[in-house]
């Protein structure tokens, strides 16, 4: 847990304005970016962001809007077909039993048609100023390589990285982590040698360990 801590506060340091990278103004905007985010990147969601929430800026708008139209402007982000049922499912369940409001609790959220607990955790955590975990790609990584868990389920991943940090970084340290995956702690070959954190991390070594190329590799 010391170790875990020690190494949340160092990539806290490093990455100060670790934050969401999805752009939003309002809760139900940062639900649909989350949910159009699966399997494809912050950037390609952020770019059809500006365009969909003109065209359907609110859940009744979005319920309402021509499947068609919302599909076209869904294309880039690949599977727009089934993203465009599930926005606009989630909208119509949100007018139905919430009253047009995005809930707060998880239990609500992953109700949503397309949101789990990754998304359920975004809009806690972002929307609400809740505390929430965000186990995503990254996370998951990371976490198995700095010896925080060894699952791979990331509802277990959750639990595990739950015990370890307080209530109050839970949603900071998601970002944090998010933040030296991308562009750090790579998948295929991460810049251990410019890693602030290779100190604590079991898994040092794995990937370039020369720190002058390994500060060419680190982005941001």
């Amino acid at each position: 847990m010391r170790r875990a801590r020690q190494v949340r506060r160092v990539l806290a340091q490093r990455y100060p304005d670790a934050r969401c990278e999805l752009d939003f103004t309002t809760p139900f905007q940062l639900l649909v970016a989350t949910v159009l985010s699966a399997q494809t990147t912050d950037v390609r969601v952020n770019g059809v962001t500006p365009a969909l929430f003109t065209l359907a800026p609110g859940p009744a708008e979005m319920a309402a809007v021509d499947r068609g139209a919302l599909e076209e402007v869904l294309r880039p982000v690949g599977f727009y077909r089934a993203k465009a049922a599930s926005v606009q499912g989630l909208a119509a369940r949100l007018l139905a039993e919430h009253g047009g409001e995005v809930p707060s609790d998880v239990a609500s959220l992953v109700a949503l048609p397309g949101v789990g607990r990754k998304t359920a955790n975004v809009v806690r955590g972002d929307a609400f100023g809740l505390p929430g975990i965000t186990v995503d790609t990254h996370v998951g990584r990371l976490a198995r390589r700095l010896g925080w868990t060894t699952a791979q389920d990331p509802v277990e991943v959750e639990a595990d990285l739950a015990a370890l940090f307080e209530r109050r970084d839970w949603t900071a340290m998601s970002h944090q982590v998010i933040f030296h995956g991308r562009r750090t702690c790579f998948a295929r070959r991460p810049a251990c040698g410019a890693c602030p954190v290779a100190r604590w991390c079991p898994s040092a070594g794995t990937g370039e360990t020369d720190p002058a190329r390994a500060a060419a590799m680190v982005k941001g």
